[in-house]
């Protein structure tokens, strides 16, 4: 029985897949030891195999800049870690990620006992240097920590039943942290001003009375913005009213139209793919939420402190009956659930309030298509897809008030069982290897 190395170092790639986007530009730096053809490697970015000690010289020679740098089990050989940071950030694009992939130092000692016994390939001799430890340094080097997690526990073939007992493992092991290879995801936030183009989606059905005042209350951007309503078969004048908004508004570049099926989610999508702008916001069409806090929701966004925004409505106090009791129940569950899912603590998965890059849209759809489960209302896909990416996920306090006019459109529990199905699926793709 020997460690093998060819089927750990694939199950990594595999791991890394869910990081790389096809617009985007990434170089994946591996060790020429590294035993992999070069057919598996090339489907898995710009891949550079270089020796172990060149890692430095080698960011000193590149002169393209990156979406994305990841840097598999050489990070830790490095005698230099604060300058090979800082020319990191220097060939990274301003919202660029760095993913370093180490040894977790829980195993050091095991691994060096079956190198010891020839159960495994001799490696150099390396730091294994702590997560929390590489994070603080990073930091000094203008890097935030946005993700911090680990796989594979049980690195052996056993006649093909190496792989089932090691996602039985992991499924024990998740809270604890005790897979072989760390996965460390670092963002560049430069905190640098970048004024964008902007849109705004509105999803309304039944808000014939809600349309005109909350349009009326959207900021006036400097940059380009637009904002894209669409509409649900409704039992009131919402397609009347809707359809006459540029008469209303005639100084506001609003598109319009019908969605094709039903459910906000499929007005999301729909509305997402009409939009021009780079950055965008859900609004709800209730008034629930104050149209005016989009300035601040855009602003994180400009400022280059995340890569996606969601709102949270359980920070400040509620107006009487904006919410009610079944409902801020419901959300407490869901809270937990998604907490536990992404590995990320919020306060507020379900607020109808959202921004975040159309960059992200790769990300999105590639979440959607892993997934068999669907997601009924696109608050999920949203926040699962930008954690699952690395994204870093900044949460913003709204104050959320009582609907002026008709009732809430959606019914979390009427979907229950689709969504108990979307989170266990969910769950296996954030905390198993492929």
């Amino acid at each position: 029985m020997k460690i093998s190395s060819v089927i750990f170092n694939r199950n990594h790639l595999n791991e890394l897949s869910r990081y790389i986007n096809t617009h985007e530009t990434s170089m994946h730096l591996i060790s020429k030891k590294t035993k992999l053809g070069i057919d598996e490697l090339n489907k898995h970015g710009n891949i550079v195999s270089i020796e172990e000690d060149e890692l430095l010289d080698t960011l000193k020679r590149e002169n393209t800049k990156y979406d994305l740098i990841i840097i598999t089990d050489l990070f830790e050989l490095t005698d230099d870690i604060y300058n090979t940071l800082k020319r990191v950030q220097e060939i990274l694009n301003e919202d660029g990620k760095l993913l370093i992939t180490s040894v977790n130092p829980k195993w050091n000692s095991i691994l060096r006992f079956f190198e010891y016994f020839k159960l495994k390939t001799v490696t150099s001799k390396r730091a294994y240097i702590h997560p929390k430890k590489i994070s603080n340094i990073a930091r000094s080097s203008g890097f935030e920590v946005n993700q911090i997690y680990s796989r594979q526990i049980f690195p052996f073939k056993i006649f093909g039943m190496g792989t089932l007992l090691n996602k039985i493992l992991e499924g024990f092991a998740v809270p604890l942290n005790l897979g072989i290879k760390n996965y460390i995801v670092f963002g560049k936030y430069t905190n640098i001003s970048v004024p964008s183009s902007k849109s705004i989606i509105i999803p309304a059905k039944n808000e014939e009375k809600n349309l005109i005042p909350l349009i009326e209350r959207v900021p006036v951007f400097e940059e380009d913005y637009e904002l894209i309503v669409v509409y649900g078969e409704s039992e009131d004048d919402t397609e009347k009213v809707v359809l006459n908004l540029n008469s209303v508004f005639p100084d506001i570049e609003i598109k319009s139209f019908k969605q094709s099926l039903n459910g906000k989610a499929n007005a999301v999508w729909e509305a997402v793919e009409a939009s021009e702008n780079n950055l965008i916001a859900i609004l709800d069409s209730d008034q629930s939420v104050d149209p005016e806090t989009l300035i601040d929701f855009f602003e994180i966004l400009e400022n280059g402190n995340a890569d996606f925004v969601n709102g949270t409505r359980l920070i400040y106090p509620m107006e009487d009956k904006a919410m009610r009791i079944i409902n801020t129940l419901g959300n407490k569950v869901f809270q937990f659930l998604i907490s536990m899912v992404i590995g990320q603590k919020l306060t507020d998965s379900l607020c109808g309030t959202k921004v975040f890059k159309k960059s992200n849209l790769e990300k999105i759809y590639n979440w959607q298509n892993t997934l068999k489960s669907k997601d009924p209302f696109g608050d999920f896909d949203l926040i699962f897809s930008a954690a699952f990416a690395g994204d870093k996920i900044l949460e913003y306090p709204v104050h959320y008030k009582a609907r002026i006019y008709g009732e809430t459109q959606i019914s979390r529990f009427r979907d229950g069982f689709k969504l108990i199905k979307y989170f266990i699926e969910s769950f296996y793709l954030f905390n198993f290897s492929k």
